[in-house]
This record gives structure tokens, C-alpha cells and sequence, in this order.
């Protein structure tokens, strides 16, 4: 999250209304920004962690599985090592990422 405000992708994301999937940690990074629902507060009668409601677990899955695929495309260009053994450009390589992810998430 800090790392993500220090390079003002938090602050492009809201000012240009694009919708993101985060996990826990983007807590708080605006409403552009959709996370998955936390546990609630312990309950101080047993100590315990209350737990979530039906409906908050069906958010999560959904929004589980609407990160997924990212994260599946991401997983594999590291087990592929695309971006250690690059012979073109640093300056184009993103565009290489973004092809591949493109494929992968379509194939899925």
C-alpha cells in the first residue's frame, strides 16, 4: 500500500475511475479499490474472532475470483522467468507482460 501511494497508483486509480482488486493490505485505498471482507473484531465475552455473515463470505468469493485470473497470470510469468532471461528493451517489456497476460487470461 505505501509503495503503491509513493508511485500515485492509488491516486490515478480513483482519479480515473478505474475499478481494481486488491487483497486486505489496500485496506482504505479508496473506492475504486475493492477488498475482501476482514474478520470481524474479537468478541470480548469469548476472545474469539466473530465470524463473517453468508452474505460477506459470497462477496469474498466473488471477489476471489474475480482476482484469480491476474494472479494466476502473474504466478506464471515468474515460474516462466520471462522477466529475468529478457533480451529486448527494459523500456518495452511491458509490453510483453501485457500480451502475455492478455493470453493467459483469455485462455483461462
Amino acid at each position: 500500500m505505501g509503495a503503491a501511494r509513493e508511485h500515485g497508483i492509488i491516486d490515478a486509480l480513483a482519479t480515473h475511475e478505474i475499478p481494481a482488486a486488491a487483497d486486505t493490505a489496500y485496506q482504505g485505498a479508496g473506492p475504486t479499490v475493492a477488498v475482501p471482507q476482514r474478520r470481524r473484531r474479537k468478541d470480548l465475552g469469548t476472545g474469539r474472532y466473530r465470524r463473517l455473515s453468508r452474505n460477506q463470505k459470497d462477496v469474498n468469493t466473488a471477489h476471489a475470483r474475480r482476482r484469480g485470473p491476474g494472479e494466476r497470470a502473474n504466478a506464471e510469468l515468474k515460474n516462466w522467468r520471462v522477466l529475468r532471461k529478457i533480451r529486448s528493451s527494459p523500456n518495452t517489456a511491458h509490453r510483453l507482460i501485457a500480451a502475455v497476460q492478455t493470453l493467459m487470461i483469455a485462455s483461462a
